[in-house]
């Protein structure tokens, strides 16, 4: 489609320059330009097209980047992006050596404030006012937009509670369209759909807590838009602008299937259909193994129960929800409540399998020590997307979970080499036999084995596997990783000499296999598919140095450093952990 109007707009000064009359046309195109693009290099979509007109007005009336606008999450800032000078290199988004799918300060002065995480923005830009404040500007406007989802998080509570006595030019743009990646869940997203209906009785939350409240209005009403945000700068003090949106607005399919639409792949920039892929009898994924496994395993085990923050599509707790509402919960975007949570709910004969993507658990790191492991709680986390994700980038990767959670005393820690043994693992945790928590991190994606769905094995906690003789080098892998190795160990020559050990716990440590290992081995090579520093590799390192072992020792894995977006063949390639890097480092030894 031909763009007159926003191929005119490099930058938002450009944007200020247009007559108000013609922001309906540039809403047009722009939300044309996003769909046009997503559609064949992938994204997420629906967020971005529901504010397409809020997006437009906010720059149209504030003075970015003097004045300072965060986005929450990110998911919902293509425009943005596009609008402030990246239109030309947006088809790079997500894509290796692009730009980032995130809002991200080494990108542009525009972007505030790196997110990818919920529920940051309104306590980043409080920060931000408050800074202002006490360098006497008092003209710097401060912005913060987070969607219904979002702000229910109980950061976003703190951040609210704060800056309703801060008296700071801070304003808060609840974008309210009911759904995060999923539908939003709990008290505050009725209230809201209360106040959108008129028919709520009560005092009004957010007046409450000293904010003037303004709202709620059409989100996709442009000069409505403008108008309010041009009174808003008005007035001193807290305020909150509540504007009601359609996800997905501008393409009939994502309107109606929003949490399909949330990132769905490539599909027909013109009918908006999804692309059709060629039938392919395909191994399954992860979350899938984990979803339908917690589910079997529940219709026999009455103790059972499931927890995910706002993930139920992407957990797949999704199955379980459906048959058993009452034993699977969705507790919206709040990671630290799931996991106490879990813990109270252990306290009492329940078996919680508390499933959190591995970056997000990050965010609950004070509760798995103080409510879960110090009390030596049963609660099974299981950790999804770890490692490295993908495109979604440095804020996303589940780098860090071996390291942060291998400190943390009476926990287990296990890392399933396929779906078998993640299914195995799953039901060892239920039997009944745990007397502390364990922690199962596995891949995002699909895993290796078709016929996976076998009779259930109990796993012995603490042991490791051999799955190669060899009688010089021995390779220890943790989790999924395990593939590249066993590629990269085949297609060597003389690969007799080099043995695999699939290690599976990273706590407890399989000591006695690996008294073995050192013994009979020379050289050892650890890969894991999480940060080097603190991780597997580590706990070999320490176990070597505790007991007076000489063998030259090498770790790969992810360096130090947080890697940033692309395909998850090329950040590992970049990581060298891929099949062919491991088999040229191998071949060294050889």
């Amino acid at each position: 489609m031909t763009a007159p109007l926003l191929n005119s707009i490099k930058f938002p000064k450009d944007l200020r320059a247009l007559e108000k009359d013609q922001l309906i046309k540039l809403s047009k195109e722009l939300r044309g330009f996003i769909i046009n693009i997503v559609a064949t290099k992938e994204g997420h979509l629906g967020a971005s097209l529901g504010v397409v007109e809020l997006t437009i007005a906010l720059h149209y009336v504030f003075n970015t980047p003097s004045d300072l606008l965060v986005w929450d999450v990110g998911h919902q800032a293509y425009g943005h992006k596009i609008l402030t000078g990246r239109r030309s290199t947006f088809h790079t988004n997500r894509q290796f050596k692009g730009i980032s799918g995130f809002p991200k300060r080494e990108e542009s002065t525009y972007d505030t404030f790196g997110v990818g995480h919920s529920s940051t923005s309104i306590s980043a830009a409080l920060g931000m006012a408050m800074a202002s404040k006490l360098k006497g500007d008092t003209q710097t406007q401060h912005i913060a937009v987070i969607g219904d989802a979002s702000i229910a998080s109980g950061m976003a509570f703190e951040g609210l509670n704060h800056a309703g006595v801060s008296d700071t030019n801070l304003l808060v743009i609840l974008n309210d369209n009911a759904i995060g990646i999923d539908p939003s869940v709990g008290a505050l997203k009725q209230y809201l759909t209360n106040v959108k209906k008129g028919t709520q009785k009560q005092d009004n939350i957010f007046e409450a807590l000293n904010f003037e409240y303004a709202g709620p209005i059409d989100g996709h009403d442009i000069h409505k838009l403008i108008d309010e945000l041009k009174r808003l700068k008005t007035i001193s003090g807290p305020k909150l602008l509540h504007v009601i949106t359609t996800k997905g607005k501008g393409l009939k399919q994502a309107e109606t299937d929003q949490v399909k639409y949330h990132a769905p792949g490539k599909f027909d920039a013109k009918t908006g259909e999804l692309l059709k892929k060629a039938f392919i009898n395909q191994p399954p994924k992860y979350q899938d193994v984990f979803g339908k496994t917690i589910l079997e395993l529940a219709k026999t085990n009455k103790n059972i129960v499931g927890i995910t923050p706002a993930m139920p599509t992407g957990s797949s707790l999704k199955y379980m929800m459906s048959e058993m509402p009452d034993r699977a919960f969705d507790v919206g975007i709040a990671e630290q409540h799931a996991v106490t949570l879990a813990a109270g709910m252990a306290t009492q004969g329940l078996i919680p399998f508390c499933n959190i993507y591995s970056t997000f658990l990050q965010r609950a790191y004070d509760q798995i020590i103080h409510d879960v492991a110090l009390q030596k709680l049963p609660v099974v986390f299981c950790l999804d997307r770890a490692g490295l994700v993908g495109e979604d980038g440095a804020t996303h990767h589940g780098a860090f979970d071996l390291a942060y959670l291998r400190c943390i005393p009476n926990l287990t820690i296990f890392a399933p080499r396929d779906e078998i043994e993640l299914r195995d693992i799953m039901f060892t945790a239920q039997m009944g036999n745990l007397k502390q928590p364990i922690a199962i991190r596995y891949p995002r994606g699909r895993g290796i084995t078709l016929d996976w769905k076998k009779p259930f094995k109990e796993i012995k906690i603490g042991t490791g596997k051999l799955l190669k003789k060899g009688n010089n080098i021995a390779v220890l892998s943790i989790g999924a990783i395990s593939k590249n190795v066993t590629e990269a160990i085949n297609s060597i020559n003389n690969h007799d000499k080099i043995a695999h050990y699939d290690m599976r716990f990273v706590a407890p440590l399989d000591e006695t296999l690996l008294h073995d290992i050192m013994k009979n081995h020379t050289s050892i090579i650890t890969i894991e598919d999480g940060v080097i520093t603190g991780g597997f590799g580590s706990s070999i390192l320490e176990f070597a140095a505790a007991n007076n072992y000489k063998n030259s020792i090498k770790n790969l894995g992810i360096p130090n450093k947080f890697i940033e977006q692309g395909s998850i063949d090329e950040l590992q390639k970049l990581c060298s952990i891929d099949a062919d890097s491991i088999k040229q480092i191998l071949s060294t030894y050889l």
